[in-house]
């Protein structure tokens, strides 16, 4: 009877013990359990190159989010290293390049610029009594203007030399992930081994007992702030080596993510607690999402609603562990705590190495009857590149073709990601629609070194290897569109250009022969000419601000239909009237508003045709076939007087 008591109290007390260590390690489980539900879903998922590939995708958000928890653990928060780590890659390349200074030079004022943002939301927060909130918010701002200024809003070679830390070591331990590590364990020491790091913990749960207690509260949030902005900056210069170009643009949003990492990770926001290991789990967790949701072809706009429900159920378990007893610890303050920290990760390592060998085994063998294809878009929120998908989807069916679509949101670090997930999965084809053609080359290099045939599909991508480029041609359908609206303002008047999204061959190349055209008008000028990105809100914004300085011109064009249609909106009555308004890009809206007589006319493209003979090369190439380099799809001007007679 008494064996039997002790063996249930065993028991009991051995399920208490999972439970607390469950509970004490949520982020932990949380990222064994993605681990395991994505191994069983998809047999890509634990190969050696795509677990390669997820730690490279964490490296930026880990180390943004590393210098975000020195802010929340001091009971801050930090919406600027997003802003701040564009501006200070931004810095780096063009002092390198430009300006002629040293690479070594450019390296350090690039993190003193970084440094520097910390400091000027230090002074704001301490000195000034700004909310954090607020101060940082103005950060963001300040920070992407002046990363747009001093670009003139295009991407900038970045120095080779520098651009290795986005390479590989012996062909296969990519840098980014050590230097990832590297900002970790500097974190885990400033917090844990140092007088600031203990001053953070104070600072978070007390403010003004740490005050009382004689902490120089304000100096130390200046260094907290500063140590956040040094990390922005370290993490912006691996982004834009990855990327070989420094973005303007760059890590819009990777603030949220930073963010998230650090609650998911277990920190509260109230301050008080976190760590650097449950940022980085917390990081691993949004780049394993991600990572499997594309390998399960998850749609991207799914992807956004998983991973919001993913940082809800954090933040509930949180206040689960909470109300259980499961204080979290602050790093450093408990004497037995390294031990127990300490086998809590052997055994997640012994855990994930079973699951390793359980789902290899499983997916061992499987094999794919159908040619599996790759299609990455530079967004799905423009009509345009909907009909690409709808094309390349109907032409792929029809042939038995296992396509997977992608959207990389506008963000070129995102399509890079997608454009990795694609080799390790080792896709027959990839195709690839980018964001940036600059930025876009190294991943499609390394599709390249994988022996991956790469189709560019209405955008061109530099310096890489493409098997074939399936595109419209911009410079003609540039050069019609000037000569239609010449000759629709009689030779003479003013107009204002309304350009696409910097970097991109598309707005280049259409530019250009728009540029090209206006030569054999001498009368027509050019009194305005802003980027609105391809972007119908945008282009009613652009718009809108040029008639402030310009309210008598006369004619618009605008480098495709969702602009025009944004410039449209502003101009109101004079649409179609006094204002002739020429788009790019023949879409549904677009062709609609040429009906309605508001748009004057649109060169139009045929979206689908270049989705449906993407598919077509991307299916040759991966067979072994020859294609054509490049295969250009006619344009055509679009009037009131043909639209009726248009199929697109």
């Amino acid at each position: 009877m008494a064996t039997d008591t002790h063996l249930s109290t065993s028991r009991a007390s051995g399920a208490s013990a999972v439970r607390r260590l469950l509970l004490d390690n949520g982020a932990l489980t949380a990222l064994i359990v993605l681990v395991v539900a994505m191994s069983a879903l998809s047999g890509d998922f634990l190969t050696t190159d795509n677990l390669l590939n997820i730690g490279v995708q964490a490296a930026v958000t880990a180390i943004l989010a590393f210098g975000v928890t020195f802010v929340i653990v001091s009971a801050g928060i930090d919406l600027s290293v997003g802003s701040v780590a564009a501006l200070s890659a931004t810095v780096l390349a063009w002092m390198a390049t430009s300006e002629g200074v040293p690479v070594w030079m450019a390296v350090i004022l690039a993190v003193a610029t970084g440094i520097a943002c910390g400091l000027v939301n230090g002074v704001l927060i301490s000195y000034g009594k700004l909310p954090p909130f607020i101060a940082t918010l103005a950060m963001l701002s300040v920070g992407r203007g002046l990363s747009l200024v001093i670009s003139q809003g295009s991407p900038i070679a970045f120095p080779s030399s520098v651009s290795h830390l986005g390479d590989t070591l012996g062909g296969w331990l990519p840098v980014p992930v050590l230097v990832m590590i590297v900002m970790g364990l500097i974190t885990a020491v400033v917090l844990g081994r140092t007088y600031i790091g203990r001053s953070m913990y104070a600072i978070g749960g007390n403010e003004e007992a740490a005050r009382l207690s004689g902490l120089r509260v304000k100096k130390q949030k200046l260094a907290i702030y500063a140590l956040s902005g040094l990390f922005a900056a370290a993490a912006g210069i691996v982004l834009a080596s990855r990327l070989s170009s420094a973005q303007p643009q760059a890590a819009q949003g990777y603030e949220l993510d930073a963010i998230a990492a650090v609650v998911i990770g277990g920190a509260s926001l109230a301050g008080g607690t976190g760590k650097a290991s449950g940022t980085l789990i917390g990081a691993l967790i949004l780049a394993v999402l991600r990572n499997g949701l594309n390998l399960l072809s998850v749609s991207a706009f799914w992807q956004q609603v998983v991973i919001g429900v993913v940082i809800a159920l954090a933040v509930l378990l949180d206040t689960v562990r909470r109300k259980a007893g499961a204080t979290p610890v602050a790093a450093g303050t408990s004497s037995g705590g390294k031990g127990k920290q300490a086998a809590t990760y052997v055994i997640a390592a012994v855990v994930a190495a079973a699951v390793v060998g359980a789902m290899s085994f499983l997916h061992n063998g499987s094999a794919t009857t159908s040619q599996k294809l790759g299609l990455s878009l530079s967004t799905l929120n423009n009509p345009f590149f909907v009909q690409i998908k709808a094309g390349a989807q109907e032409e792929a069916k029809r042939l038995g073709a296992d396509l997977t679509v992608t959207d990389a949101q506008n963000d070129a670090s995102q399509q890079a990601n997608q454009l990795q997930n694609f080799t390790s999965e080792g896709l027959g084809s990839i195709i690839v629609n980018p964001v940036d053609s600059d930025a876009a080359g190294p991943s499609v290099r390394a599709a390249n070194k994988a022996d991956i045939p790469v189709v560019g599909v209405d955008r061109g991508v530099n310096k890489a290897e493409t098997a074939a480029l399936v595109a419209s041609d911009n410079v003609a359908g540039g050069k019609l569109a000037a000569k239609t609206l010449a000759d629709k303002l009689g030779g003479k008047g003013t107009i204002a250009i309304l350009q696409g999204q910097a970097g991109t061959s598309a707005s280049r190349e259409r530019g250009a022969g728009f540029a090209a055209g206006l030569k054999d008008y001498p009368g027509i000028k050019v009194v305005a000419k802003q980027p609105a990105d391809f972007d119908r809100t945008k282009g009613l914004d652009v718009m809108t601000n040029m008639l402030q300085g310009h309210p008598d011109v006369q004619g618009v064009f605008a480098e495709n239909d969702e602009m025009a249609l944004g410039a449209i909106k502003a101009l109101g009555s004079k649409a179609g009237k006094s204002v002739a308004v020429i788009g790019f890009d023949g879409t549904p809206d677009g062709l609609s508003a040429v009906k309605a007589g508001t748009l004057y006319a649109s060169v139009a493209q045929q979206p689908k045709e270049l989705g449906r003979i993407a598919v077509q090369n991307a299916l040759k190439a991966a067979e072994g076939k020859t294609v054509q380099k490049t295969v250009k799809v006619p344009v055509k001007v679009v009037t009131s007087k043909n639209v009726a007679g248009f199929g697109g």
